[in-house]
């Protein structure tokens, strides 16, 4: 016969030993809880860095997801000036000579068409503005453009101005992508990703390349002028990446821009 006691410490083991069941069925849901959470967070890094990489951050920094990262976009600066006065005939053609390291490039613009964009070019080149700058980001995939006219020289500088988006229905309607192409040969603005919010920055298209229509195409290089940009992508980017500084540094030591 079990005596009282015996009985009292018999239940007391087994409350105990409920107890510690109890504690290590909690400690194991927290240890699940724990794996749930840091793939949750896992995942979320993972997204976090695409996005970023897709977005590109700013441009002194592309990755080599070229594919996804590929818009010639400078990153967002606060404009503090208005754009220069309108000096320029607007039924002209003007044409716009840079001599660069890598040989002369030329383009010309039509001012009945990008007017605003015409005139601020010629309005900079006239300062001396794109003097000394250096061509700050060749792409080899996804899309084909060498990108100049920082002042910086990182992809975040400009004129502290901005000037509105003009042109944007000359390369047709964009496909189910969204996409319409740029052909070989064409010189457009450099935009953050916003409506009118194109600077100084612009890109020379060397090969047909696939964008949204809303990058203003202002100009035309002349066949030398293709050349020499084909030239400087074919060589391509520093480090082998597929995005960023040209192995072949461009520099514009001189750009001027004159009636055609």
């Amino acid at each position: 016969m079990v005596s009282s006691d015996q009985r009292r410490r018999q239940l007391a083991r087994e409350k105990f030993e409920r107890q510690q069941q109890r504690r290590e069925e909690a400690r194991r849901r927290t240890r699940r809880l724990t794996v749930v959470i840091a793939s949750a967070l896992a995942v979320v890094a993972v997204v976090g860095v695409t996005a970023f990489v897709s977005l590109g951050g700013d441009d002194k920094d592309k990755k080599n997801d070229a594919a996804s990262s590929a818009s010639p976009s400078p990153s967002a600066s606060k404009s503090s000036a208005p754009e220069p006065a309108m000096k320029i005939d607007k039924k002209s053609k003007y044409t716009m000579s840079l001599k660069t390291s890598q040989g002369d490039i030329a383009f010309t613009m039509d001012a009945a068409k990008t007017p605003h964009t015409t005139n601020s070019f010629k309005s900079l080149a006239d300062k001396g503005f794109f003097d000394g700058t250096k061509c700050h980001r060749l792409t080899t995939q996804g899309i084909f453009v060498l990108q100049c006219g920082d002042p910086k020289g990182d992809g975040t500088g400009g004129p502290g101005y901005t000037i509105p988006d003009e042109n944007l229905t000359a390369l047709g309607k964009a496909g189910k992508d969204g996409t319409v192409t740029y052909p070989a040969g064409t010189v457009a603005m450099a935009n953050t990703g916003q409506a009118h919010t194109g600077g100084s920055q612009f890109f020379l298209v060397y090969k047909d390349s696939k964008l949204p229509p809303s990058y203003t195409p202002f100009g035309t290089m002349d066949a030398a002028s293709l050349k020499a940009v084909k030239a400087v992508g074919t060589a391509g980017v520093t480090g082998g990446a597929a995005d960023g500084a040209p192995k072949k540094a461009v520099t514009i030591s001189k750009a001027a821009v004159d009636k055609a």
